[in-house]
């Protein structure tokens, strides 16, 4: 697994990370089967949220690996906060109490990253700022990011917040490709000409700003996978014939189509099953040509100008 060094900061992460929505599904054996299998196949890195199953998400991965300091040093875990049961909460207040609560499930000290889960509309920079000093000065978090945030809003934050912010959520696939659309057909009248997010992705680059992207192998917004989808069938004829010249399986080209980008993702897959992990991770081996990148991208149905 390769690892890539994130800006601002002294993290040295692998440039797939596991997300751990899911796992409060299954039990203990199985989560840590998953998690050890990640770790074995050079995965450092596992990103959680408050909300993932209600909390037992990160309360289960902590049981399961019966979390000690030994195995807490190599891991890198992410954490997220803000949504709640019908409103967003960027409140000091609501941070805080957050933070603490992640730490007590997931049995740490300390969380390596904290990400601002979506955009709240009644956000205050000010409290955000007390917050993440708080949390800074304590030992509590490391460092700091958002999710789903477009250029403004993370402005608008940095105008406050004096940490820098080193990651942004986003979604981003094969068949979700609206931060490149815009770039690749600018000036145009058509509907893949509209910037729909204030050119997060050229923000991201520019200013430093690992992008995550989340549901790397679903379409639409968790309407299903198109992997061996019947709905997709020229993009999987093209995914399969390029995995098959590289002897990988399709949702390991589905991440390296991601990881061929410049922009240096990380993307986060969300599968609880180990051997699929096994099978993914080795899309950071797999090297993509620029013209492999763009038949992907136009056998999802897409368009050059």
């Amino acid at each position: 697994m390769k690892n890539i060094n994130i800006e601002n900061s002294d993290l040295k992460v692998s440039e797939i990370s596991l997300g751990c929505m899911r796992i409060h599904t299954l039990a203990n054996k199985e989560i840590s089967s998953l998690i050890h299998t990640a770790l074995d196949e050079g995965i450092n890195f596992f990103d959680h949220a408050d909300i993932y199953g209600g909390g037992k998400s990160e309360e289960k991965f902590a049981e399961a690996l019966d979390m000690n300091p030994s195995l807490r040093e190599k891991m890198l875990i992410q954490t997220k906060c803000g949504i709640r049961k019908g409103s967003f909460d960027f409140s000091k207040e609501h941070i805080l109490e957050a933070v603490d609560g992640s730490l007590k499930r997931l049995r740490t000290d300390y969380l390596d990253v904290l990400l601002l889960h979506r955009p709240d509309a009644l956000v205050e920079p000010e409290e955000v700022a007390e917050a993440f000093t708080i949390l800074e000065k304590n030992g509590k978090v490391k460092y700091f990011g958002v999710s789903n945030q477009n250029p403004m809003q993370i402005e608008l934050l940095r105008k406050s917040v004096k940490q820098k912010i080193i990651f942004n959520q986003l979604q981003f696939s094969i068949t979700n490709t609206s931060m490149v659309d815009a770039g690749i057909n600018v000036n145009m009248e058509i509907n893949r000409s509209v910037d729909r997010d204030g050119s997060i992705l050229d923000y991201c680059r520019l200013n430093d700003i690992t992008i995550q992207p989340w549901s790397p192998f679903q379409y639409g917004f968790f309407e299903g996978v198109f992997l061996d989808n019947d709905k997709f069938p020229e993009l999987n004829q093209k995914i399969n014939e390029i995995a098959a010249a590289k002897g990988v399986t399709n949702a390991a080209i589905a991440i390296a189509w991601i990881l061929r980008h410049p922009a240096k993702m990380q993307p986060i897959i969300g599968t609880t099953n180990a051997g699929r992990v096994k099978d993914i991770c080795k899309a950071s081996g797999v090297t993509m040509t620029r013209h492999e990148w763009y038949e992907i991208y136009l056998a999802a149905g897409n368009k050059l100008p």
